[in-house]
């Protein structure tokens, strides 16, 4: 697929409108705080002032297995990648339950899940898998997670995920992710952005014993050793230490900051996708927001990096897109109040 090279940024123009009547509203100054800085956001990213209610959200869960989860890297084996694909499915996880209590939509792909769900009903197997690009994908610390031609699959994938639910109506997009070991790969591809070493990107992931974090952090190390200088490039960075559904998202943000539809940024695995479309199309950042701040250190560097303040710190580590889902009321309150409040002026004789 032909990528973008750079995206735009919302409008100047608009944001200046937005923030202008920030200041024109019948509050204190500054008392709305980040609710108002976020509400001039979500009118740029809209095009409009008033921003129009967000209404339409749209979350897709990218699903895949990693070769890292064998050598050590997680507190779960990589069979509950598949159990929790089900789970999706059923609307029965955390992330579900969140979204399901916001009017947030789920839909679930298998990218590169180690298994084909023979179990399922035939049209319920096709729509899971109607993107899959392999099964599993490389031990970034031996082999490359994905060939030249799956990466490129991937990315188009992705961007065909984000365009269908931008056809459907999506204001605002979510990315959730479901595979074990995946904060490895995710950990390294912003130690390739941000050139920095393992030890200080590395975290417990889903709980791992501080065992498991060393056998990580060396897990980390080596995967950036092997790729070397291939790291300087990120579509390089994600076919040496990615993933089929990492490089699934990277296109899914990508094809939206393009298309001009924002999207809310979840943990650890979302963030280091932003922050690699961001190396691919300068610009695309502009259109992110970050939901909430995660326990995976390497999510607070690559957050600020992007210059992303999150909206919520709840120490969570769950993933799935749980973060995210949990600050949309956040966002829907910042467009309600630069909407609907009074403007002083309207309320002077």
């Amino acid at each position: 697929m032909t990528l973008p090279t750079s995206i735009a940024a919302p409008s100047a123009a608009v944001r200046a409108e937005a923030a202008e009547r920030l200041a024109g509203l019948a509050t204190p100054p500054g008392a709305l705080g980040r609710l108002g800085e976020l509400g001039v956001w979500v009118a740029a990213t809209q095009g409009q002032v008033p921003p129009a209610p967000v209404e339409d959200v749209r979350m897709v869960i990218f699903a895949g297995d990693h070769g890292v989860a064998a050598h050590g890297v997680s507190a779960f084996p990589a069979e509950i990648t598949g159990a929790m694909v089900r789970t999706f499915l059923v609307g029965r996880s955390g992330a579900c339950a969140i979204a399901r209590a916001h009017g947030v939509s789920v839909r679930v792909l298998d990218l590169g899940v180690d298994e084909e769900f023979a179990d399922l009903a035939d049209d319920v197997r096709a729509a899971l898998q109607a993107h899959k690009v392999r099964r599993g994908s490389g031990a970034i610390h031996l082999e490359d997670a994905l060939s030249a031609e799956e990466t490129q699959a991937a990315l188009a994938a992705g961007a065909a995920v984000a365009r269908e639910e931008i056809a459907a109506g999506a204001q605002l997009l979510i990315s959730g992710d479901m595979g074990i070991g995946n904060t490895t790969p995710a950990a390294t591809m912003i130690a390739a952005a941000l050139g920095l070493p393992a030890a200080e990107v590395v975290g417990r992931g889903t709980g791992v014993d501080d065992a498991g974090l060393s056998r990580k952090t060396e897990i980390v190390d080596a995967a950036i050793q092997r790729a070397g200088e291939r790291l300087e490039d990120p579509i390089q960075t994600l076919q040496a230490v990615s993933s089929a559904d990492l490089a699934a998202t990277v296109g899914f943000m990508l094809e939206a900051a393009n298309a001009g539809v924002p999207v809310l940024l979840d943990g650890l695995m979302s963030v280091a996708c932003a922050l690699t479309a961001d190396r691919i199309a300068p610009g695309a950042a502009a259109w992110f927001a970050a939901g909430h701040r995660s326990t995976e250190p390497a999510q607070s560097l690559a957050l600020s990096t992007m210059g992303l303040e999150p909206l919520l710190d709840l120490g969570l580590r769950l993933g799935e897109g749980s973060g995210a889902v949990a600050a949309v009321p956040v966002v829907r309150s910042a467009a309600a109040l630069l909407r609907d409040v009074a403007l002083l002026s309207e309320l002077m004789p």
